[in-house]
């Protein structure tokens, strides 16, 4: 299939109504709006209201997706989800979200990455299609992080929120699209970001439940140091697989995970924080979901146009890292 590239042809996001702001958390938590913003740059993040799951919050983005795709659920051939915080175990989160379209069905399924998910699935959909093995597929990131978040510590409390985003990729043959993507993943590093429980290696019992093992555990420091070695190293591999290099960059979208390392990412590959995109501050860290709606923020203020080039990249438990760059549009 040579010469066919994906590209994206639509993008759509999802963020809950519910606003959780510092001075909420002050009146929760030993903290204050200070120590967060110095440390993380957060103001505040979206929550997930009564009801809401990530397939609803991943349904109301592809559906956004859809209709700035101008298509059609029918249109699609394939569904790919990535997500930390499935509705349920299995079945997976994919489904759900294909049957709150009223789609007829498809093959759908869940990449599980830690924050690196969205990355992943996209390299995944771009290899199905220049592949040939389908023309269309549907992208969807989405994570309610507060129901795995321990409201008794502050290390974690204060830095994750919720929310949604999906892109439609579809078959091209012009010179935008996916131009190229590089993923990597270091299991030692596991253990310093993680679900302790749940699983079969510590099946849920009454002594998992006191210790509060079904909460997410962070070595922050740990992952910080990681952080910002991760993001520069894969932004070069992805310019490198793409044959450009920084200088052909219009913006870079990182993962949202703390303003800090966004800033010392840039730092280390030689860049103005000005070409990166960043609302840390209004969002949180919402794991897959950072991306996508950081590229819909930057597309709706002029900073994203049809034809730029973007860098996209994150890191998230596993230890897993990885960066895409796109040419914008179709």
């Amino acid at each position: 299939m040579s010469g066919r590239s994906a590209v994206v042809a639509g993008l759509g996001v999802y963020a809950p109504e519910r606003v959780l702001s510092n001075g909420d958390l002050e009146q929760m938590l030993d903290t204050s709006d200070d120590w967060i913003v110095s440390r993380t740059g957060i103001r505040e993040r979206r929550i997930a209201g009564p009801g809401e799951t990530a397939s609803s919050l991943g349904a109301h983005a592809a559906r956004r997706a859809l209709d700035d795709a101008a298509l059609e659920p029918s249109a699609i051939d394939m569904v790919i989800c990535a997500t930390n915080t499935g509705d349920t175990p299995f079945p997976c989160t994919a489904g759900r979200v294909w049957l709150r379209l009223d789609a007829p069905p498809r093959p759908a399924f869940d990449v599980q990455a830690g924050c690196t998910g969205w990355v992943y699935a996209l390299e995944l959909g771009r290899a199905l299609i220049v592949a040939g093995a389908v023309e269309r597929v549907l992208v969807v990131a989405t994570d309610v992080l507060s129901s795995i978040v321990d409201w008794e510590d502050r290390s974690t409390a204060v830095l994750f929120g919720d929310g949604a985003g999906a892109v439609v990729l579809e078959a091209g043959t012009g010179d935008r699209g996916v131009l190229g993507s590089y993923l990597n993943c270091d299991g030692v590093g596991g253990p310093l970001l993680m679900l302790p429980a749940g699983g079969s290696a510590m099946p849920a019992n009454q002594e998992t439940i006191v210790r509060r093992q079904h909460y997410m555990k962070m070595a922050g420091n740990d992952v910080f140091r990681f952080a910002v070695r991760a993001l520069p190293e894969a932004i070069a591999g992805a310019l490198e697989a793409a044959q450009l290099s920084l200088a052909d960059l219009d913006l870079v979208v990182p993962h949202q995970a703390n303003a800090r390392i966004i800033e010392a990412a840039a730092r280390r590959l030689g860049l103005d924080l000005d070409r990166f995109m960043v609302n840390i501050e209004r969002y949180g860290n919402t794991s897959v979901a950072s991306i996508p709606l950081a590229l819909a923020e930057a597309r709706d203020e002029g900073r994203l146009k049809a034809g730029d080039v973007v860098a996209v990249a994150a890191f998230g438990a596993g230890l897993t890292w990885g960066a895409a760059v796109v040419r914008w549009g179709r």
